[in-house]
């Protein structure tokens, strides 16, 4: 049985650098704190863009905390967003963020999947 409460502290969240910025996971499968979704956060650097990817197994919803991004899907449509603007993407759906501002942008991620996994190119 799960223990009703589980704390990860922040050292033991799991952070991936990139070029562009980086992910930081705080509660996923993996972390073993949750078994319905994946909660994180993505830096953005300014300039920069995280891969064109897609979800096959969730959905994404995306809030901009900090900094200005533009967010590109499949078909080319491209929505500007601002602080505390909200993206949710359908699975298999291709998609991407551009950091468009001066300052790296911050960005709370949700799956609806504890397991999420990323197709990109």
């Amino acid at each position: 049985m799960q223990d009703p409460i589980q704390l990860v502290p922040s050292g033991q969240a799991e952070k991936l650098d990139f070029d562009w910025g980086g992910l930081t996971w705080y509660a996923s499968g993996s972390l073993g704190n949750s078994t319905e979704v994946t909660v994180g956060r993505c830096l953005l650097k300014p300039g920069c863009s995280n891969f064109r990817h897609y979800h096959p197994n969730c959905s994404e919803i995306l809030v901009v905390m900090q900094g200005k991004i533009r967010h590109t899907m499949a078909d080319g449509t491209e929505s500007e967003m601002n602080p505390g603007d909200t993206v949710t993407i359908r699975p298999h759906v291709w998609h991407c963020a551009t950091n468009i501002g001066p300052s790296e942008a911050l960005l709370f991620i949700v799956f609806t999947s504890a397991d999420r996994q990323t197709v990109g190119e």
